[in-house]
């Protein structure tokens, strides 16, 4: 008995291991049934772990090397310091030194990632760096990235894009909803079409398309899609152009598109072979400037349409008025009317047709008692009427305070009426410049200008002194005149030039450039500034 006793808790053991390993070995084959029946990218279901997601959407469009997805730290690092880490992450792992196959193995495509917290699906960052982003690559990026809820910068460097890869890239962009920077760096493209990052329908914040060899052209378009006469881009806060070849003519499309721009607040140009035309068409925008032909019919077709929505506004101010409550003296003469009515019906005599219920009356409950139920009753009548009169006066006093009970739901109604007029008038001054204060002069039409851009970066260029005297008078302007809005330059960056930097014009630009800016006061001045970053 004992034997049978100790087999049947083993067989029980042994039937419970052979249990779990079906329900493992079924699990499995689920898995290996759910992986099969996925045969393609779009009917991959992306989990938000860009270190799962990523290789298997590698593997379904026929990537035959797929980079690895490897964590950047936190901290700002620079090429050199990450490969530092990398080596002696490597050198760590293996106990020594890098083997001399894998001694480059950090110029391999990777795919740099920055997380949020500890959470793999936290990506906040996502950096490729020196290799090429082709079609398959670009439909990774189309299923992977808009799934990315915490993805909110995305930094390319020489990756290699074509005209069709970008405009596949910006309308993956369009639906990462967190994202707000972009770096496309080192990556010229013929048809230079860099400017659909900042269409007019973008959410970008920050961009930045430093060395990439964008010329008159390329700026043209950039140019238009800040603005136009009818259109503006009204999400970009700062656009580095540093390092590229624009000139004068680029220069004065940039120009063109910072006219009718009030959202831009950062702007670099360095090192981009701009000379004295060209900054003198930026020194211009700055300052009050006279409407072209087409501006000035864009302006006079808002000015109507404005005028336009007013006038209804007046014609209908009849019909909105409140309507009329009574006085407090018509309400004193309806107290004293109802009071000498009321008077007038007690002293009348009764009437004969009151006659017969008063001796209905006396008949039901005796004689005796009827005359004095009839002497009460009337006492009572006259109580009851005095009584009524007397209430009328807090009646008409309830009227009055009703009529400003009423009130008060009309100067709401004007309030609401108000701030959505209000409401309105702002999105337009927001979307379009024109509907500012303008003045008419020499027979133009005349607005303040661009005070909204505050950083202003022409280092490196070929600007010479005679340029100078336009940029003193348009920050003499800006100050001036501080009621149109904006605070005006606040930045700007004119070293390395073809002028002296003791050359008086340059000196007093110093001046008030000193007192204008607020990082001069506390932060010295660093010497390579126009390669900083965006903001």
């Amino acid at each position: 008995m004992g034997k049978k006793l100790e087999k049947a808790p083993k067989e029980k053991i042994d039937r419970g291991h052979s249990g779990t390993e079906d329900d493992s070995s079924k699990s499995t084959g689920l898995n290996i049934l759910d992986k099969s029946a996925v045969q393609s990218i779009e009917d991959y279901q992306c989990t938000g772990n860009l270190e799962a997601d990523f290789p298997e959407l590698c593997a379904l469009v026929g990537m035959r090397e797929i980079p690895p997805v490897t964590l950047r730290p936190r901290t700002g690092v620079t090429p050199t310091t990450d490969r530092s880490i990398l080596d002696n992450s490597q050198s760590q792992l293996d106990g020594g030194g890098p083997p001399p196959a894998d001694r480059f193995s950090c110029l391999k495509p990777r795919l740099q990632v920055e997380l949020e917290g500890d959470d793999p699906r936290s990506v906040r960052e996502v950096r490729v760096r020196g290799w090429k982003v082709g079609e398959q690559m670009a439909r990774v990026f189309s299923r992977s990235l808009p799934n990315l809820s915490n993805l909110q910068s995305l930094h390319l460097w020489r990756v290699g894009l074509t005209q069709r890869t970008l405009t596949s890239l910006r309308n993956t962009l369009s639906l990462c909803l967190s994202l707000r920077t972009v770096l496309l760096e080192g990556t010229p493209i013929p048809e230079q079409c860099y400017h659909i990052l900042i269409a007019e329908d973008s959410m970008l914040a920050h961009l930045s398309l430093r060395n990439n060899q964008i010329d008159e052209e390329g700026a043209r378009l950039v140019g238009q899609a800040l603005s136009t006469p009818r259109s503006a881009n009204k999400s970009l806060l700062s656009l580095n152009l540093a390092f590229n070849r624009i000139g004068d003519a680029g220069a004065q499309h940039i120009a063109q598109g910072l006219r009718l721009n009030r959202t831009l607040l950062c702007l670099s140009l360095a090192h981009n072979h701009i000379g004295d035309p060209g900054a003198s068409g930026l020194a211009q925008v700055l300052g009050p400037f006279a409407l072209t032909h087409e501006e000035t019919v864009e302006w006079r077709r808002l000015m109507s349409a404005q005028e336009a929505n007013q006038s209804p506004r007046r014609a209908d101010s009849k019909a909105d008025r409140p309507l009329s409550y009574p006085s407090s003296t018509s309400l004193e003469r309806g107290v004293k009317t109802s009071k000498s009515t009321s008077k007038r019906k007690d002293k009348d005599p009764p009437k004969k047709e009151d006659k017969p219920s008063a001796l209905a009356n006396q008949t039901a409950g005796g004689v005796a008692t009827g005359g004095q139920g009839g002497a009460t009753g009337k006492k009572e009548d006259t109580k009851v009427a005095k009584k009524g009169s007397d209430t009328k006066v807090p009646r008409g006093r309830g009227a009055k305070s009703g009529g400003k009970e009423k009130r008060p739901p009309v100067p709401e109604q004007e309030d609401k009426s108000g701030s959505a007029q209000n409401k309105v008038v702002e999105t337009q001054e927001a979307v379009c410049p024109l509907l500012d204060t303008v003045e008419h002069r020499e027979g133009c039409v005349f607005i303040p200008g661009n005070h909204t851009l505050t950083s202003l970066t022409l280092s490196g260029n070929r600007l010479t002194e005679s340029c100078l005297p336009a940029f003193l008078s348009a920050l003499a302007s800006q100050g001036e005149a501080g009621s149109t809005g904006g605070t005006g330059l606040l930045r700007l960056s004119l070293a390395r030039n073809h002028f002296s930097p003791d050359c008086e014009p340059f000196l007093k630009i110093q001046e008030v450039m000193s007192i204008r800016d607020p990082l001069n006061k506390s932060v010295p001045q660093l010497p390579e500034e126009e390669q900083a970053q965006p903001v």
